[in-house]
């Protein structure tokens, strides 16, 4: 069998909308520059309707990069092949080209494993996690869960059908939470997998309702921290926003396309 030829991409984008605000492209250019690599990095903004034109047009010219909200699922359908990773949480964040055609990865979930575990300070062994989302985000957050040693989930999304369904897909570590209480009663560690907070002070979950145990991970990032991530820390949680998994997981990223790991120093200073 003749093995693949993989090219280092010399560009790399970012496909979501929006993408204004993203910091990804401040912290790849930074690992670029530390490493030496002359690649350019760039946010382009793509319509759900222009998303498969856009992969096609990367795909033709060896490109490379990542994908956020709302697109990581859709983009996992329209790659040629998956890593095994990617294909269980079914979401995509992470591409390269291989022979014309497309490799998506998903990087989100090394991300949050590197963090959550970072916060709470200990092995994740016998956890209780509630899922705030139903989306890509919840599923990269699942599949690392599920290899927790003895964790439960438990998801809680506003649309009963889709959290019913995500639950069912990782039925051997997780169930779908009829009413919000039902999924933060117990909970060790409280994950907002959605936008909520991304664009204004709106919160996921009144952290009145938290367990003054529990550990807090918004993977939503703003400039100054979340209104929830503040509001935790000042009930005296641990509590993190989606920067340190925004960091881990490009980090992740750069080393899926260069094969070599990413100055993580370099890219904290880029946006500090």
């Amino acid at each position: 069998m003749t093995a693949a030829r993989v090219t280092a991409p010399a560009r790399l984008v970012l496909l979501g909308h929006p993408v204004g605000h993203s910091l990804s492209p401040a912290i790849q250019r930074a690992a670029l520059r530390s490493a030496a690599i002359q690649a350019s990095y760039e946010a382009v903004d793509v319509e759900a309707a222009a998303l498969a034109a856009a992969l096609r047009q990367l795909a033709a010219s060896g490109a490379a990069g990542n994908i956020t909200i709302p697109h990581k699922e859709a983009a996992a359908a329209l790659m040629a092949r998956l890593t095994p990773l990617a294909a269980r949480v079914g979401a995509v964040n992470t591409f390269w080209t291989e022979d014309g055609a497309l490799v998506g990865d998903n990087t989100d979930v090394g991300g949050f494993e590197t963090v959550a575990t970072s916060l709470i300070g200990r092995s994740p062994e016998s956890l209780r996690v509630a899922v705030i989302g139903a989306g890509g985000a919840a599923a990269a957050v699942l599949a690392a869960v599920e290899h927790w040693p003895a964790a439960r989930a438990a998801i809680w999304s506003r649309t009963r059908a889709r959290t019913e369904s995500l639950a069912a897909r990782y039925s051997g570590v997780a169930t779908a939470a009829e009413f919000l209480a039902d999924a933060l009663r117990g909970a060790d560690l409280v994950v907002n997998a959605t936008p909520i907070g991304l664009h204004d002070d709106a919160i996921p979950v009144p952290v009145a309702l938290l367990r003054h145990s529990a550990a807090v991970v918004d993977l939503v990032y703003r400039p100054g921290e979340t209104l929830w991530v503040r509001q935790a820390k000042a009930r005296g949680l641990r509590a993190v926003d989606g920067l340190p998994v925004l960091i881990e997981q490009g980090a992740l990223a750069f080393t899926r396309w260069f094969g070599a790991p990413a100055d993580r120093e370099a890219m904290w200073a880029s946006i500090r």
